[in-house]
């Protein structure tokens, strides 16, 4: 199994105003763009969660995941989105290089 850097892109819009929307970029080491997705969608779910209870969002994961907010009002369209290899702009090439 290789691990390799994904890039996970989530759309997402503002429910209060139907003409804003975006994307969240998450990324991360994973062996397959499923679990890519899989990863972006439980380090979410996780920060969303605590964000809820109030507490701290946990940030990144062993594993090198994580999200680092919740936008509040702005929904993610979990559906549309795409996990792909991740194009480096700045020349990392290792995965310790990534979890600095």
């Amino acid at each position: 199994m290789r691990l390799r850097i994904y890039e996970v892109d989530v759309p997402i819009h503002d429910t209060n105003h139907p003409d804003r929307h975006g994307l969240h970029v998450f990324i991360g080491v994973a062996d397959s763009p499923a679990a890519a997705l899989r990863r972006a969608h439980e380090v979410y779910d996780a920060a969303l969660a605590a964000r809820t209870a109030g507490l701290e969002i946990p940030g990144k994961q062993p594993d090198s995941w994580g999200a680092l907010g919740v936008r509040p009002g702005w929904q993610m369209e979990w559906p549309d989105a795409k996990a792909g290899l991740w194009h480096n702009p700045v020349s990392w090439t290792s995965r310790n290089d990534f979890a600095l």
